[in-house]
């Protein structure tokens, strides 16, 4: 319980730090986001939505959406950092700020009708998290969810085992593992789908600092205490090279998995 606390609160404080470098470097995030408006066109809601919840909302960039999608709903955009939390209201007047843990909600039972969520599950456990949806959604209600699985940064993590042994990338659930525990907490899952998403930098200096400006650095335990030293990082660079593509362009691979669920009514 108390590693679980100290996870959180590095997770807020690394969000909160990168606040505001997150919109220059999230180019993932927002294809992400693109990604998850058509799956949410193909499976879309067939009830009334009164209030609709963006659940890790970051800077905002999937409020616009929302608002045009369910014009008569109340817009919630939820966030566990307060930092994006003020980024995101400052550009969406019309959303309700909350910030709040998305595995311990700050809503009341079945009060919720859809809950878009873009990128923000992974840094929780599937049990509690889906749980939680499953407990504020209405009879009837959605969710999509836009999570990331185990190959994300697998270009990063066999680069880094050239050096060390140590957790340098975070560890992601499968898409298998979200659709069970949603199916355990009670959610009909819709439909599923896979897509692989490439971030890309002149260099892989480039590619760790848009990394880390996202907010999307933070590890357990098992991470490195001490910094790289000079032999290591061109042991790194030069594991990493191969994978230089024909454009120049070195990657970092995203496994981004995308789950609709409905509450049964």
């Amino acid at each position: 319980m108390r590693e679980a606390r100290r996870h959180k609160r590095a997770v807020r404080s690394a969000f909160d730090r990168a606040a505001t470098s997150y919109d220059a470097a999230a180019a993932v995030q927002r294809e992400a986001c693109t990604h998850l408006d058509a799956f949410m066109s193909a499976h879309p809601i067939t009830r009334e939505v009164c209030r609709v919840i963006d659940a890790g909302c970051g800077t905002g960039h999937a409020l616009p959406r929302l608002i045009e999608r369910f014009p008569a709903a109340q817009q919630v955009a939820l966030d566990f950092s307060p930092a994006m939390l003020r980024i995101a209201c400052s550009a969406n007047v019309i959303a309700v700020p909350l910030c709040g843990d998305i595995e311990h909600l700050p809503l009341a039972d079945r009060s919720v009708d859809a809950i878009w969520s873009s990128l923000a599950v992974q840094w929780c456990t599937p049990p509690s998290v889906l749980a939680e949806l499953a407990r504020v959604l209405t009879p009837g209600g959605m969710a999509w969810i836009a999570t990331l699985g185990p190959r994300t940064l697998h270009e990063l993590r066999a680069a880094f085992a050239s050096i060390d042994d140590a957790e340098h990338v975070i560890r992601f659930s499968s898409a298998s593992t979200w659709q069970q525990q949603a199916s355990a907490a009670g959610l009909a899952v819709v439909a599923a789908e896979a897509h692989e998403i490439a971030a890309l930098g002149p260099d892989l200096r480039g590619l760790l600092r848009d990394i880390k400006a996202i907010g999307a650095h933070t590890v357990g335990a098992g991470r490195r205490r001490k910094p790289l030293g000079r032999q290591a990082w061109l042991t790194l660079q030069a594991a990493y090279e191969p994978l230089r593509r024909a454009d120049g362009q070195l990657p970092a691979t995203y496994d981004l998995i995308l789950i609709a669920v409905r509450k049964p009514a």
